[in-house]
């Protein structure tokens, strides 16, 4: 078998994906599967009649270490929280660099730093607070992710810390915290004070300088400027910390306690804790309408065993030895679900119906059944976890709820050889290579459009249908998506109450969490997203953010076509002569190495660039790569390239040392967090006081011109979407999260 047989000749974009992402120097497909499958028969089968994947981890990196490549399985860890001095928390910052260059997402909880304002002793007399540290650990995931290595990190931190409201507010400064997401731990406690309107005790304790700091805060007033942030900037998402606490398999373990989540907060995990993922597609045990139940059980005991060998195999390759100990202490892992709106369509049953529902509920039980059970045999013949407390087990309410009296027997007799099993991850890559859905969520849309470069090196855009969609679509004779049956149900024409309904439907049935993005239209109304939240926490969710259309966090969706700038009429190849009449504006910009001088020129008719330059001042930095960036910005622009395009490249640079550091201790620095990117920001906004000037432009904000690509793809250059909870491209793959 070959790779276009395995995901059809047609599917371009798959076979991209995995020649980019997992393929290994030139390997054939079937090289891959041996490699990936190290002899397991069975999950081999599985993977070619995909029903099911390994995470991306395990797909791209197993058996690398055969070759000396320091690699790691896992997609994702939990560091030990950074402790209340320097020490500490750089020590933090060095453990996040070590397993981001392995690949792994890292998560990160602030709770145990003090407020901004505590008394510390050392010669700053206060500290500048936990949320101030949010700035470090964003900067290091940025920096280890550069030359082809993505970071992801989440930071938390408890609603009980004096400094939620401030850890709140990051966000709404879109250039802050760029490579984290952010979410606030919430208890019971806190969620009942939002709707009783009451005052909420906050309290945080400094032994060293025996100072106690308390606050009451106004739950109701604190609520609705979250939900405000998140209606308009997509962050930070809620973590319903005692759900994740109580509905588990270890709640009754009496010294054991969650450190923090993985960044897409489908994993939540102990210090040092470390999760292996794979996903099963629902939508490949359908037949004829019907799922096909014996052949699912019995899959589901396969991939746990498969995940388990993997787990043993990678447990000498985790970057830290904190984190080999804790795995083998606990032996989390993390099997899941893909492809379920898929499995809707094809059983014609409508997303989020009363009969969608009753089916993944008992689809969800089966599933959690027979992985405890298959967890249970495996501890006969190999022994269970190390820290099991059978009896601590049995008392689960998770348990109870889910194991029926042949699994409860047989976890009496052996215990279990893993403490955590299921988890449902975005699955971003995965499903988007098999060409179905992601995780729970329901298919984006029908149709989208792509982007791609013809022969003569022009952007076209193809209208793409949905492989299910198209599928139906083939077996009636239609030639559109306009009157597909009412079981189609897209992202798009969801009721957010139906769409948590599925959610909390699975929740019931997995014992980690579930990644969770609720995406929501343009005009969505604001106050809608309060009771959003306090319906998710109502029904027992775990977790949840939301994603609306068109709010201002990078990572916009969107489903129409782009309107692309007029390209310059003198045609390819062709660079405009710049005459003495152009106007010219000046800039000084602060960065991380000093002063900068910007001087752009316009054409005095039409307000466009036509050149730039760029000064170092006297205090430092490389003039000559000043002198070069100016050059090509003054290329560009007599090229006939937009502003908003040149602008775009330089805002899509990282993060630079000097400049993080020199805003986090002087603050002075121009907008940005690079010298390109405040370069950029600096053109728009003088071209846009040239247009002004010049009659042109009636509002400053207007200078963005036509439609353009806000949040692009950094492998190709389209529009990422916002889909199960990830960032995705869907011209050539490119996926934020593994």
């Amino acid at each position: 078998m070959n790779i276009e047989n395995w995901l059809g000749e047609d599917n371009s974009l798959g076979i991209e994906i995995w020649n980019k992402k997992y393929c290994f120097e030139g390997e054939t497909f079937d090289q891959w599967l041996d490699r990936i499958t190290e002899g397991d028969d069975d999950i081999r089968q599985m993977i070619v009649e995909q029903k099911f994947l390994f995470g991306g981890r395990i797909l791209a990196n197993r058996g690398l270490h055969k070759n000396g490549v320091k690699v790691t399985l896992s997609n994702c860890y939990v560091v030990e929280p950074p402790e209340d001095n320097i020490e500490s928390i750089f020590e933090c910052a060095k453990k996040l660099a070590r397993t981001s260059s392995y690949g792994g997402g890292v998560g990160i909880d602030l709770s145990k730093l003090s407020p901004r304002g505590a008394k510390i002793n050392n010669t700053a007399s206060v500290t500048s607070g936990a949320v101030s540290f949010t700035d470090l650990y964003s900067m290091v995931t940025g920096l280890i992710g550069q030359h082809g290595r993505r970071g992801a990190l989440m930071l938390s931190i408890s609603c009980e810390h004096p400094d939620v409201e401030e850890f709140m507010s990051v966000k709404t400064d879109l250039e802050r915290v760029t490579k984290a997401n952010m979410s606030i731990r919430m208890t019971d406690e806190f969620m009942n004070c939002v709707r009783n309107k009451e005052f909420f005790p906050q309290h945080f304790e400094r032994p060293e300088t025996g100072q106690h700091i308390d606050k009451n805060l106004d739950a109701a007033a604190f609520f609705d400027k979250l939900c405000y942030a998140n209606w308009d900037f997509g962050e930070p998402g809620c973590l319903f910390w005692d759900r994740i606490s109580s509905w588990n398999l270890l709640s009754e373990f009496p010294n054991f306690e969650y450190a923090g989540t993985n960044p897409c907060a489908e994993e939540p995990l102990p210090a040092g804790g470390s999760c292996l993922l794979g996903s099963m597609n629902l939508a490949a045990f359908v037949k004829n309408k019907e799922f096909q139940v014996d052949e699912f059980k019995q899959a589901v005991r396969i991939c746990v065993r498969a995940l388990n060998d993997v787990l043993d195999e990678g447990l000498p390759l985790h970057p830290l030895q904190e984190q080999r100990d804790s795995v083998t202490q606990w032996r989390q892992i993390g099997l899941g679900i893909m492809g379920l709106a898929d499995m809707l369509i094809k059983m014609e049953i409508t997303y989020g119906s009363k009969e969608a529902l009753d089916l993944c509920g008992d689809i969800g039980k089966m599933m959690a059944d027979t992985a405890i059970s298959e967890s249970a045999r495996l501890a006969e013949k190999f022994g269970a976890f190390p820290m099991c407390n059978i009896d601590q087990i049995l008392m689960s309410p998770y348990f109870q709820e889910n194991a029926s009296e042949e699994t409860i027997e047989e976890v009496k007799k052996f215990g279990l050889r893993n403490s955590q099993l299921l988890t449902i991850a975005p699955t971003g890559t995965l499903s988007t290579m098999l060409g179905i859905s992601g995780g729970i969520e329901p298919i984006f849309a029908t149709n989208y459009v792509r982007r791609t470069t013809s022969l003569s090196d022009h952007d076209e855009y193809h209208k793409v249908y949905t492989p299910v969609v198209k599928a139906y679509m083939d077996e009636h004779g239609m030639t559109d998506d306009e009157n597909l049956p009412e079981f189609f149900v897209t992202a798009q024409n969801l009721d957010y109450r139906q769409r948590l309904n599925m959610q909390g439907t699975w929740q019931m049935h997995i014992d980690a969490s579930i990644s969770s993005t609720v995406n929501l239209t343009e005009d969505f109304p604001q106050e809608n997203v309060y009771d959003l939240y306090m319906y998710a926490w109502q029904i027992g969710c775990k977790g949840v953010t939301v994603f609306r259309d068109g709010c201002k966090r990078l990572g916009i969706l969107t489903t129409k076509e782009e309107k692309k700038p007029k390209a310059d009429e003198g045609g390819r190849g062709v660079v405009a002569e710049v005459l003495d009449n152009v106007i010219g504006k000046k800039r000084k910009l602060m960065t991380g190495c000093g002063s900068l001088h910007c001087t752009a020129f316009f054409n005095p008719v039409t307000g466009d660039l036509m050149e730039a330059y760029l000064n170092k001042g006297s205090t430092g930095g490389c003039n000559n790569f000043m002198i070069g960036l100016s050059r090509m910005i003054s290329l560009a622009a007599r090229s006939g390239c937009d502003i908003n395009e040149i602008v775009g490249q330089l805002q899509s640079c990282g993060s630079c040392p000097s400049y993080s550091v020199r805003s986090a201790t002087k603050k002075d620095t121009s907008k940005g967090s690079c010298c390109p990117m405040a370069v950029g920001y600096a053109l728009r906004e003088m071209e846009a006081e040239m247009k002004k000037q010049l009659g042109l432009l009636k509002e400053p904000e207007k200078a963005a011109g036509p439609e353009k690509i806000i949040n692009p793809c950094p492998n190709c250059g389209d529009e990422l979407k916002f889909e199960g909870g990830c960032n995705i491209c869907k011209s050539c793959g490119w996926t934020k999260c593994e």
